[in-house]
Formats: structure tokens, sequence, C-alpha cells
């Protein structure tokens, strides 16, 4: 666990990426299995421990440490577990030694909410401060030291010198802590493949468009559906379907895994039917709708007939047992076309091809589009072979213009590692009618980006300056501030009480020019709905 104290403690100050890489590489040449595998897992989302919540580290610091000591104390540090880890009060007499990451994973695997806290308590009191830190940070699944799951695969390959793209390809399949994929890198096994079991494909991803016009005679259109990019496969009589990020999202989505019953890997954007068929959005319901669907575990049949899923299909890996993805983006449409007919067409459709002469009448097409189920608009080289990650000049997205609106600040919320010391999330709000005739705001969204470190230094000092009341870590500022907030769409929403809900909002410009009685009102951001 000492190690692991080390790497957090390293990875929290150092800011650059290549910094990051090197030590999360050299943690893992040097340190031992199972360890190693387990802080991979951690580093990647991998680990999960569903009784230790934030909450159980409030309620077990309760039983040792005076209340308003942790208040006070929790307040000014802004993290739960820095703060924990340096007011957990030292054991009395002699320390047992300090535990492994693989002891503290076996300690705090299939507890239950009753028996949590103890075994979490008797790690903690083995540990010194940083290796308190580093625990809570481990079972409770924040890490938060701005490493994505890619950084942590990256690190790995460049660890053993072996192919990002590898590594994403054989990361399926393979669970903590990783021992396989360990052994196929130090050279000492063969490949992890997954045999019969669907496999997942590294994704081909686009970068965005920014001042370039592109030839539209080496370039195919098509609409960036506002979905979840999604992979089916099926091989040895199973179907999984896989998130962008590789997860296994089979169970929240059984009226699609049940369609395809032929040995394919499809790449498409999954979507819910609407209430509406045909027109723009060809039947495709905003994400609002297929949010609903999102993260379960069952589906409940009442569900399945309200939101019924399907895959926009973009591409096609594999068909027949051949691998396509050498192949060229008009070699594989055309496979893609020829085999449409043999899938189910209430699960299955293809995402057009945009006809456009040239680039100028392909940025009126875009600049008209306003369906909620369209995000933008993709541009792929048609001679452009599949291949993981972003590859300069190959696949472009073209996202659509952002909707804006100016809102008042409310309330404001410390954030998280880096920014612990800051008051960082902002909740915003517009009038419910005139505020010069007593209208008051209510709450539209919330947002933790789209300022320089420059205003999140004069935001975190205005909410210092204009504190009206403190409900825990939030306060409540004056309604003085306005802001211009960017987002996708809103839609109607019963679980807020303006009844509407932003998707994507962020802060696009700070309006210290604008009085707050002249921000938006509510009517005016409900007249943006589009479903």
């Amino acid at each position: 666990m000492e190690r692991f104290a080390a790497l957090m403690d390293a990875l929290v100050y150092t800011r650059s990426r290549k910094g990051k890489l090197a030590l999360i590489a050299d943690y893992l040449r040097e340190t031992p299995d199972p360890d190693r595998g387990w802080v991979l897992a951690a580093l990647t989302d991998g680990i999960d421990f569903p009784a230790v919540k934030a909450s159980t580290v409030r309620a077990l610091i309760a039983t040792r440490v005076d209340p308003v000591l942790w208040a006070l104390s929790r307040d000014y540090v802004g993290d739960t577990a820095e703060t924990a880890s340096l007011l957990w009060p030292e054991p009395p007499g002699a320390c047992m030694s300090a535990p492994s990451v693989a002891q503290a994973v076996a300690a705090l695997h299939d507890t239950t909410r009753q028996s949590a806290p103890a075994a979490l308590a008797e790690l903690l009191d083995r540990l010194d401060a940083n290796g308190r830190y580093a625990l809570i940070k481990l079972a409770t699944g924040a890490l938060r030291i701005g490493i994505s799951a890619r950084l942590a695969k990256v690190a790995f390959a460049q660890a053993f010198g072996v192919a990002v793209e590898e590594v994403e390809e054989y990361w399926h399949g393979q669970s903590p802590p990783y021992r396989p994929l360990f052994d196929w890198a130090l050279g000492v096994a063969p490949a992890p493949h997954a045999g019969d079991t669907p496999a997942f494909r590294p994704f081909m991803l686009s970068h965005p468009l920014e001042e370039e016009t592109l030839d539209l005679a080496a370039f195919a259109a098509e609409w960036k559906w506002d979905g979840i990019r999604v992979q089916i496969a099926h091989a040895g009589g199973q179907t999984r379907l896989y998130s962008r990020g590789g997860d296994d999202i089979s169970a929240a989505f059984p009226d699609v895994v049940d369609a395809l019953d032929e040995p394919l890997v499809l790449d498409g954007e999954l979507l819910v039917r609407g209430n509406h068929q045909g027109g723009q959005a060809g039947g495709a319901a905003s994400f609002n709708a297929l949010q609903q669907r999102l993260g379960r575990k069952t589906v409940s049949r009442k569900l399945l007939a309200e939101a019924p899923a399907f895959v926009r299909l973009y591409d096609v890996l594999v068909a027949d047992g051949e691998d396509l993805r050498a192949l060229p983006w008009t070699e594989r449409r055309a496979r893609l076309e020829a085999l449409l007919p043999r899938l189910d067409p209430a699960r299955f459709d293809l995402s057009a091809v945009i006809p456009a002469r040239d680039f100028d009448e392909l940025a009126e097409i875009r600049a008209q589009a306003r369906s909620d189920a369209i995000e933008g608009v993709m541009l792929k080289r048609r001679d452009s072979p599949y291949v993981a990650g972003r590859r300069a000049g190959l696949w472009y997205k073209w996202k659509r213009e952002p909707l804006l609106i100016d809102c008042v600040l409310m309330y404001a919320q410390r954030g998280s590692g880096k920014r612990s010391s800051f008051y960082s999330d902002f909740t915003f709000g517009c009038w419910n009618g005139d505020p010069d005739a007593g209208a008051e705001l209510l709450p539209v969204g919330k947002a933790y980006f789209g300022f320089t470190d420059a205003e999140l230094k004069m935001l975190d000092a205005h909410v210092r300056a204009h504190t009206v009341a403190k409900f825990g870590p939030v306060r409540e500022t004056d309604k003085s501030l306005v802001f211009e907030v960017a987002f996708d769409s809103v839609h109607a929403s019963k679980r807020h009480k303006s009844g509407v809900a932003m998707r994507f909002p962020r802060i696009s410009r700070i309006r210290t020019d604008k009085p707050a009685h002249e921000a938006d009102r509510l009517e005016t951001l409900r007249a943006m709905i589009a479903d």
C-alpha cells in the first residue's frame, strides 16, 4: 500500500501527461503481481466495492472524531478522503504492518453495508496518513487524480514496450488483477484471446473539424447522432453490446442483443425510438429518452415498450469470420449495405450518407439541422481503414453550433482533486417571470468547465465575497453574476422544479457587464425544447 500511496501522491502533483505516464509505467514495471494489477484496475475504473461509499467513511469518522472538528476541517480541505486520512486517530499500542493493495482488496471484497465499516477501520488503523488517503480513494472508487482509463492503458503499453492498440484489444475479457495481460506483455505467455466470447474491438474516433474546408470528393458525410456509440458483437452463440469504453451494457438492452444471432461485429449509435417516425431524425428520440435505460441491470417490460432501443449502424468490423478493418471505408460501407437486409429492421438501420454537392452545401444542411437526435456531422475519408483511436486526417466531427442563454449564478460547490480548494461547480438559473415584478430564479443547470484558470480564481473570489447562506459544502450566492451558458439541447423534465434539463451545459462567457435582472427567463429556454 505504501507504493500505491506514493504513486497517488506523485500523480496529484504532476501536471504533465508525459510525467504521469512515466510514473504509472515505472510503478507497473517495478511492482509485483497482484498489487500492480489491482492498482491498474483502480486507475481504469475496473474495481468496485459496492458496500463502501463516501457515506461509509463519514459515518466511520463520526465515531472517532469530534463532528464540529470534522465539519470545519472538511469545509477547509474540500475532500472527504484527504480530511479523513488526516484526522483519523493513531491506534494505541503497536501498529500492525501495513497491508498490501491485494490484502486490502481481499479484506473489502464481498463486504456488506454492515461489515464494511469494521473492515475499513481495521485497514485504516494499519496505515499512515498517505496510506489512509490512498486506501479511501481505492475503496470508494473516487481517485480523481487526472488519470483516464486510456492514459493508464497507454502507460501499460509504455511500461512493457507493446502497442497500445493491442492492449486495447486484449483488455476485453480480462478481469483484475489482469495476470494474463501482464504475462503477455512480459513475453511469458501468448496473447489472451477471448476465444468464443464476443470480442470488443477498440473504436475508431474522430478529430474536431476546426477551420478546415474538406473536399467532399475524398470524404463522405453522415449525421452525428446523439445517442451513445456502441459495438454489438456475436460469437460462439453469444451476443454482447459494448460501450465506447468497452463496458458490457447488454443487460440494459436485451431487445437489441436478442436481435443479432449471426457472426458479426457492428459499430453504430445506440438510440431509442421517438413518438414520431420519419423526419430528419429518422424516428430517433433525444438522448434524454435514451438516458432512462442507461446503467440499468434489468429493464421492465413497460420501459422496453415505452423506449424501444435500436442501433443506427455506421460500420462493419467483422463479417462471417472475416476482419474487415483494413479495408477502405467505401468497401466496408458496401458490405454493411449488403448485409443490412439480413438484420432485424426494428433493431438496426443505416446511418444515411448526406447528399451534398460540395462543402458549402453541406454547411447549409448542417446549419438547418436542429433535431434533438442530431449532434452534428461526421466526415470520413472514403479510403480510410478502421483504426483504433484518433488518426489525423481520416475522420472528423463537425458538431452543430451550441445554443446560448444567459443565466444567473445561484450556488457553488468545491471541486475535487486539483480544484478542492476552489469553488468550481456552479448551479445557475433563469427567472420564472419578470424579476422586477417579484419573479424568482429557478435552477436550470450545473457546469464545472468552460472557464480558464484565471477565471476560476475570479469566480472563487466572487463566491466567497457574495455568500449569503451555507449548506454543507455548498454556498448560496447573492443573485448578481450572469453566465452565458452554452448547451446542446434542452428537454422537458419532471425531476426539476424549473421543468427543464439542459444537455451538456458549459460556461461560455462570464457576463460581468450584464445586470442579473436582464438574464433570460424560463419561457425563453422552454421555447428551445424540440421534443
